[in-house]
Formats: C-alpha cells, sequence, structure tokens
C-alpha cells in the first residue's frame, strides 16, 4: 500500500511537470541589441545654433539648422545632438539618419500649441485618409522616414507635446487635420527610444510604422486618464519592435499593435509582427493595457508579451476588430499579467470601430486564431471576460491558463459567443467548458501536446485536463 501510495505521488509529481510544460514559455526577444548610448565622433548643443530655453522662443529654425550641420557627419560616423537643461519651444522638426537626439535631465522640448507649427503631410497609404478627418494629418514633433541608426534617448529629459489644446478640439469638432504624434519614424530601421519622459501628446505618443528593428525602453509616457486617443506605444506594420520596462498612465491603450484600416491595409499588405513586450507598468483611461488592431487589415501575428501590470483601466488584454477589417490576428502568447480595478479584464471583439469609407468589403473578415493567455491574476476585477467573435467566423484556438480573477462584480463573469478554444485552470469557471483536451501539438501556440488519459490517474486528481471552449451561436 505504501509503495503504490510513493508510485501514485511520483507519478503526480510528474505528470505536473509535464502538464505545466504544456504551457512553457521562453522569454523572447525580436530585436537586436541596440545601445541607446552608442558613442558618436560628432556632437553640438542646441544653443549653438541660437536655440533660447525660455520656454518662449520658438526653436525650431534652430532644430533644423543644427541637424542640417549634422547631415554631413552622417557618414563619418553619425552624430549627437545635446539638449541642456531648459524649456524649447519648438514645431515639428525632421531627424537623420545616424543621429542622437540626447536630453538633459532638465530639458524639456515642448510643442507649441499654434497647429501651423505642425504641417500637414500625407495620409499613410495603409490608412487611405487621417485616422480622424479625411484628408491629411499633421506631422510628428520629431519625425523621421526612411532612417537608419537613431537614437532618441536623455537622462529622463522630457518631450511635451502640449495635447489640451489638441483635445479640446476634438472635443468640440473643430479639428481641420488629424492630430499629430510626439514621435514617429516611417520607414526606418535600428530605431532606439529611451530614457525619457513623454507627456500630453496630441494623438498617440509614439508611432513607429513601417519600420524594424525599434526599441523602445525605460520610458515613461504620461497623459490624463480622460485625454481622447492618447495612446502611449503604437507599433503600425513594423516588425522586430521590443518594449520594455516602461512605466504608462494615459488616456487610451498603454501598448496597442496595428496594419492598416480596412481596404488600404489589405492592399498595402505590411503586417506587423515579431513583436515582444515586457516588464510594462501602468494604467489607461478608456483604453487597455495590451492591444492588437482594431487597425489590423495588414495582419498581426508573433507577439510575445510578459510580466504586465495593469491597474484602473478600462479593459486588460484587448483584441478588437470588424467585419470589413480583413487581415489576422494569429500567434500570440501573453503571460505573467497582473490587475487591479480593472473593469473587463480580457476582451476579444469582432464588432469594433469604425471604417474609413463606404469602399471597404463587407465580406472581408478577419481570421483570429492561436491566441495563449496564461498566468494571469486580476483583483477587484468588473467581468472576466467578453470573448465575442463574429456570427460565420468564429475566432478559434484561443487559449487561457492559469488565469484567477477571484469573484468578479458581473454575472454572468464571462460572455462567449463564435468562440472555440481551450482552457485549464480558470476562475470563475470558463463559459460552456468542456472536458476535452487539445487534439494535435498545433491547437494553441507554443504549446506542445498533451495525450489525453482514458481514465482518472493520480495527475488528473489536482489537476484537471484542459477543457475545450466552444461557444458557437
Amino acid at each position: 500500500m505504501k509503495r503504490s501510495a510513493t508510485f501514485c505521488q511520483a507519478i503526480l509529481f510528474s505528470a505536473t511537470i509535464f502538464l505545466n510544460s504544456m504551457w512553457a514559455y521562453a522569454s523572447v526577444s525580436y530585436c537586436k541589441p541596440m545601445d541607446p548610448t552608442k558613442y558618436r565622433p560628432h556632437s553640438v548643443t542646441i544653443t549653438e545654433f541660437g536655440a533660447v530655453g525660455d520656454g518662449v522662443t520658438l526653436n525650431t529654425k534652430a532644430f533644423e539648422n543644427a541637424i542640417f550641420y549634422l547631415n554631413s557627419f552622417a557618414d563619418k560616423g553619425g552624430a549627437e545632438l545635446f539638449v541642456p537643461a531648459g524649456k524649447w519651444l519648438t514645431g515639428s522638426f525632421n531627424l537623420i539618419n545616424h543621429l542622437t537626439l540626447s536630453l538633459d535631465k532638465d530639458a524639456v522640448i515642448i510643442g507649441s500649441m499654434d497647429s501651423n507649427r505642425w504641417p500637414v503631410i500625407d495620409p499613410l497609404p495603409s490608412y487611405g485618409r487621417g485616422r480622424e478627418l479625411p484628408g491629411g494629418r499633421h506631422k510628428a514633433l520629431i519625425f523621421g522616414s526612411n532612417l537608419t541608426d537613431v537614437i532618441i534617448t536623455g537622462a529622463n529629459g522630457t518631450i511635451d507635446g502640449q495635447g489640451a489644446v489638441w483635445w479640446e478640439r476634438f472635443k468640440n469638432h473643430t479639428l481641420d487635420y488629424t492630430r499629430p504624434h510626439l514621435v514617429e519614424l516611417m520607414h526606418s530601421t535600428e530605431i532606439v527610444i529611451s530614457n525619457l519622459t513623454f507627456v500630453n501628446s496630441p494623438f498617440w505618443a509614439i508611432h513607429p510604422v513601417y519600420s524594424s528593428q525599434v526599441l523602445v525602453k525605460n520610458v515613461t509616457i504620461l497623459a490624463p486618464l480622460d485625454s481622447p486617443n492618447t495612446d502611449a506605444i503604437d507599433p503600425d506594420s513594423s516588425t522586430n519592435v521590443c518594449i520594455e520596462d516602461c512605466y504608462i498612465s494615459t488616456g487610451d491603450d498603454i501598448i496597442v499593435i496595428k496594419s492598416g484600416w480596412d481596404e488600404y491595409g489589405i492592399s498595402f499588405a505590411r503586417p506587423s509582427s515579431n513583436i515582444s513586450i515586457r516588464h510594462v507598468t501602468g494604467q489607461s483611461g478608456s483604453g487597455a493595457g495590451i492591444a492588437i488592431g482594431s487597425e489590423m487589415s495588414g495582419g498581426v501575428s508573433e507577439v510575445h508579451a510578459e510580466n504586465l501590470h495593469f491597474t484602473n483601466s478600462l479593459h486588460g488584454i484587448r483584441v478588437k476588430t470588424s467585419a470589413g477589417r480583413g487581415g489576422y490576428v494569429r500567434n500570440l502568447h501573453i503571460s505573467d499579467v497582473t490587475m487591479n480595478n480593472v473593469s473587463i479584464a480580457i476582451r476579444i471583439a469582432g464588432q469594433y470601430g469604425e471604417h474609413p469609407d463606404d469602399k471597404y468589403d463587407q465580406n472581408a473578415l478577419p481570421v483570429i486564431s492561436k491566441i495563449t493567455i496564461k498566468d494571469v491574476v486580476g483583483y477587484n476585477i468588473g467581468t472576466a471576460g467578453m470573448l465575442q467573435g463574429i456570427q460565420g467566423d468564429n475566432f478559434s484556438n484561443i487559449c487561457l491558463s492559469n488565469v484567477s480573477f477571484g469573484s468578479v462584480r458581473s454575472n454572468p463573469p464571462w460572455k462567449c459567443s463564435n468562440i472555440e478554444g481551450y482552457s485549464n485552470m480558470v476562475t470563475p469557471e470558463l463559459c460552456n467548458a468542456l472536458n476535452q483536451v487539445p487534439s494535435q501539438s498545433t491547437d494553441c501556440y507554443d504549446d506542445d501536446i498533451l495525450e489525453q488519459q482514458p481514465h482518472r490517474s493520480c495527475a488528473s486528481r489536482s489537476r484537471s485536463h484542459f477543457l475545450k471552449l466552444s461557444s458557437i451561436q
């Protein structure tokens, strides 16, 4: 009898290890090493070009002249533009190749409140128009296109967009063009944004688009929790993007991955992929901690996120799409997440977002598949989850493991429709759970197959089998 008990314990231990390994996940980083302290053999200070750091004098021409001068060193090891302590008012300016823009800890680059200082540029081809209005869009405060080896860094200096004037115009419907970002880099590679504080962005704060090898690390991004559309970091049709060690408090999504809008994104066909997100803490007024979409028509895949902490937010984890978007969201792995005071912990929505015009194809249905969410703990949660696909377009292989929200305020705690997937160790109990295991190793992203036992074993007494979630209307 003793030998039998010992044998059962050994089997139980082995089975537990095996079950854990099924959901195992190794840290992933898709970015090659990039050093924000990279040495530049040539350096100038913005004051050498007539800039005055009094917060009143407009310094756009000084930034333009300094960068024009430094362009002559681009093929000689690159150059640094140093911004010392002071308040440096400016309109939009462009960066160049092999440049470091470095801010002193007491330096503040301030965006002008005069919209004429933010020129209007063409809409993104993957959007077909400005995101908010037909036509063009205001250029970002710090802008670059077709660049290589650009570093925006400092000793925690500040970039302030003075967004309140833009938010007011948005609320009053007096915008002429789509609002600008704080930083936008297009068609660029080897980009580092680090050790800075970004505040009061008029629109999305950091927007790498059509770019690759982008590292955003050790940044703080702040905007009032009621500020409209102030997403913090928006990788858009970009690859090999790494976001690490950030604190963000803003009015909309903390991190949101995009890839174009309806027929324009489908035609442009530039996906976002190979994105790593680690050690991010924040709160969002009306958005999510981590989100995909809703503009995802070029496709989003290979996203790994871990060690995330979200508080005081409308959503924790969110996927947004709708009929007409086309594209796909697949191969997402989100793990080690804590949430506190979040209204809806997990939301996958197939009925979200407006369209750029009436030319979109209503039959262009998104493919949402292979999303793994594991090791999540939530406190003071309103609704555990709303997992709602599109009728005739079931979202599949949605896998949840070791997810605990305790007692949530809503009843039922989960709302599910047009969703298929699997779950293991989820509380409150997930809707329409079935005692089935994945039928093949590719059912859940980054997971191995568990061979189903024909009867209850020692292991099954302490840990339930994977549960097949199937809620189809």
